[in-house]
């Protein structure tokens, strides 16, 4: 009896004892993420990657609807889809003409094998100049149509120092109301914003659609979605280098519109003319101030040319006649007033070899892209020889 006596005594104090230590296990997990979401340490912990030391850096920046299948994803944090990148694997050679591509998901290379992109059909090409540099080509396209979406990403490549910036575009990517849409912009508020002020684009820095985040957001618990995805990044590296795998792409899917609407509109335009206030020229002119001394050649990419009912009204399913024949008109124009270099290749390549998009090409067709690219980047290295 004693001895229960002593026990019973005892348990009020076992008992604060215990409360005590969940007491301060709580303060020292309140005082990490408040330590966290004050420091917000995320874009730093992005440069921490697999990629380029336990296996290979991708050919082309992170982006998936499928991970499980593609063994890839799309995340927002930019520090680590560019440490996931085979341009980040270390300094640049000494022998090494460095061209970057940037652009939309017909640069990044949507329904292609890594093997079958514009890049990869450039590099493998192995120019090399006179001066017995090696002409290497890299992938910074990225899925979504949006100059300020290429700018940003233009912005966090000259890092690696490009000898050459080739700049694949297309109308869809021009109008307002595209430039502040894709989700990797909403997710990096900070340096849009930064972006914004300094070129003096014509965007709202305070646009609804920049997510700044709450102080609840910033902590650990808040960010544990974005960390989650840094590690899955990393685990899908392994799949990645077993396999080169970065895209499901299906057996089956629905092909480009050939039979269009007899619509006239343009996103809030109709006919019969674009002004040129209508669209993102200023972008441009931010990536060219940008780049300084680096040439920016802007290509007009190729696009379906539809032969089916409506197609005296609309090239494809994105354009009306006379909206696609302003844009070019003007882009022609831009060009020469501002000393662009400037490239149209709008019908390029033939109908066919066009996959579910009027933007999105087959194999063969990306091969005939990239061959009369290849011509091109000779042409400016061989100049800055």
């Amino acid at each position: 009896m004693e001895t229960n006596k002593e026990q019973t005594r005892e348990h009020p104090r076992s008992k604060n004892s215990a409360l005590s230590i969940i007491g301060k296990a709580i303060l020292i997990f309140v005082a990490l993420n408040l330590i966290f979401a004050i420091w917000l340490p995320l874009p730093a912990l992005g440069r921490v990657s697999a990629y380029n030391h336990l296996f290979p850096g991708r050919k082309r920046l992170p982006y998936s609807d499928n991970p499980q299948k593609a063994y890839n994803l799309s995340l927002y944090n930019l520090e680590a889809m560019f440490a996931s990148h085979e341009i980040a694997a270390g300094d640049k050679p000494a022998d090494e003409y460095r061209v970057i591509l940037i652009g939309d998901s017909a640069t990044w290379g949507f329904l292609l094998p890594s093997e079958h992109t514009v890049s990869a059909y450039l590099d493998g090409a192995g120019t090399k100049l006179p001066d017995g540099r090696h002409v290497r080509v890299y992938n910074l396209g990225y899925p979504v149509m949006s100059l300020t979406k290429d700018l940003l990403i233009l912005s966090n490549s000259l890092r690696y120092d490009p000898d050459l910036i080739i700049w694949s575009l297309t109308l869809e990517s021009f109008p307002y109301d595209k430039q502040l849409f894709p989700p990797l912009l909403q997710n990096n508020p900070d340096p849009v914003r930064s972006l914004i002020e300094t070129y003096h684009l014509n965007l709202d820095p305070l646009d609804e659609n920049l997510k700044d985040r709450s102080l609840v957001e910033r902590t650990i618990y808040g960010a544990r979605r974005s960390l989650a995805d840094l590690i899955r990044l990393q685990l899908y590296g392994v799949m990645w280098a077993a396999t080169g795998i970065d895209q499901d792409i299906p057996d089956i899917f629905t092909a480009r519109m050939e039979d269009l609407p007899a619509e006239e509109g343009f996103h809030d335009f109709q006919p019969p003319h674009l002004n040129e206030g209508d669209l993102a020229f200023d972008v441009l002119a931010a990536g060219v101030s940008m780049a300084g001394d680096i040439p920016v050649l802007f290509i007009n990419e190729p696009m379906f040319i539809s032969q089916g009912e409506n197609s005296d009204i609309r090239y494809n399913y994105y354009y009306p006649r006379w909206a696609y024949d302003d844009f070019r008109r003007m882009m022609l124009g831009q060009s020469r007033e501002n000393e662009w270099h400037y490239l149209d290749m709008w019908d390029f390549i033939a109908p066919s070899e066009f996959t579910n998009s009027a933007i999105h090409i087959t194999p063969l067709g990306t091969q005939q892209f990239a061959l009369k690219i290849g011509e091109t980047i000779e042409q400016y290295a061989n100049q800055d020889s």
